[in-house]
């Protein structure tokens, strides 16, 4: 990018977690969406992720995962030294996760900002983003806590909502008033309406000791624990289960805003956290449009050759070899892999989640 500068004081912090059960049987626990290349770019959610990051951090980049997936991280990411990629144990959810690579980064870089991405996520406007990247940094370095609020499309209900006030002096930012629940769609509508509202998006931006201090507000012991790990890395297996299992919106992000500590830069940037096959469908779409190209009746995932259809409409994920024939459907989802088929429809796409929770119940984990 000509008109991206590389900010020195920026640190890059991307958890790559969760199993994306939504999008089984393609994602898996042990091939989790953030590994798997779903818009055909010829990269991975992570790989993407660190590369739109890349101009402005350079390889100041600290990846947290799941052990399980600390070696598919790291061959992915050879650009980046193994020991910034840093393995949980066990799942604790974006808190510790990234209060950890807060208290890591507060030992070394005291100076520093984080910056704290979704490995999962996709972005359409490179240029958008790292402009509101950009922003909240400026922000973060007043000691600001920093949130990107998506510009929202629509009265999504699936998402909850960021409601900012009064303008921060000197910055691009605003005061946050109050991060809400997912709403309803006749309240979704009204939040739009008010100008006021942004997606919560899971982006913060700010420097790791005031990150770690907020937390110390409300549950000291967690900071504590935390930075203790920093201090001795050889403590993390035993610490690590007794850490609080919380959202960093619930542990810090809330009772910050309510205190009136934490401030929002609009990102007017394309962005989707592909959360079911429907919405990959729609980012397939969005995706050909801006590239000028008109979109087929039947998205492909894969080997388009391998695909076969009449009269059909919807999204197909070849990914067995085998080929697929789809035959005077509409809006229709099949994922064929060597070991599991699914057939939906894009308006029951997100019901997967509760097929994965069946087999989990069932004992099957060699299919979850």
């Amino acid at each position: 990018m000509t008109d991206t500068q590389q900010l020195p004081d920026l640190w890059a912090v991307v958890p790559a977690g969760g199993a994306g059960t939504r999008l089984w049987p393609l994602s898996r626990r042990t091939a989790p969406k953030f590994l798997l290349d779903l818009t055909g770019a010829g990269r991975t959610l992570l790989q993407s992720t660190v590369d739109r990051l890349a101009p402005l951090a350079g390889d100041r980049v600290m990846v947290v995962t799941g052990a399980v997936h600390a070696d598919a991280v790291r061959a992915q990411l050879p650009e980046i030294d193994g020991d910034r990629v840093v393995a949980e144990p066990s799942p604790r959810d974006s808190m510790a996760a990234i209060g950890l690579a807060a208290a890591f980064l507060e030992a070394s870089e005291p100076d520093a900002v984080m910056a704290s991405f979704a490995a999962d996520h996709v972005i359409t406007d490179t240029a958008g983003f790292q402009r509101a990247v950009t922003e909240a940094v400026e922000a973060a370095r007043l000691g600001w806590l920093v949130t990107i609020g998506i510009q929202p499309t629509g009265p999504a209900t699936g998402f909850g909502y960021i409601r900012s006030g009064a303008d921060i002096a000197g910055t691009a930012a605003r005061v946050v008033e109050q991060f809400v629940e997912k709403p309803s769609r006749e309240v979704a509508q009204g939040y739009l309406a008010t100008g006021a509202y942004r997606w919560n998006a899971g982006m913060f931006v700010v420097r790791p000791g005031v990150l770690l201090e907020l937390l110390a507000e409300t549950d000291p012991a967690f900071a504590k624990a935390l930075r203790g790990i920093a201090a001795d890395p050889s403590t993390l297996p035993e610490v690590w289960p007794t850490l609080p299992k919380i959202a960093i919106d619930h542990a810090v992000a809330e009772p910050a805003a309510a205190a009136g500590r934490v401030a929002s830069v609009t990102g007017g940037f394309g962005w989707d956290d592909v959360g079911d096959f429907a919405s990959l469908g729609d980012l397939l779409r969005d995706l050909r449009a801006g590239q000028g190209q008109q979109a087929p009746d039947v998205e492909v995932i894969g080997d388009a050759a391998l695909v076969r259809t009449v009269d059909a409409g919807g999204l197909v994920v070849p990914a067995s070899g085998r080929t697929v024939a789809v035959i005077g459907l509409d809006d229709v989802v099949v994922v064929d892999t060597p070991d599991a088929l699914l057939v939906t429809t894009r308006e029951r796409a997100q019901e997967v989640k509760a097929i994965v929770a069946g087999l989990t119940a069932d004992g099957r984990a060699d299919l979850t």
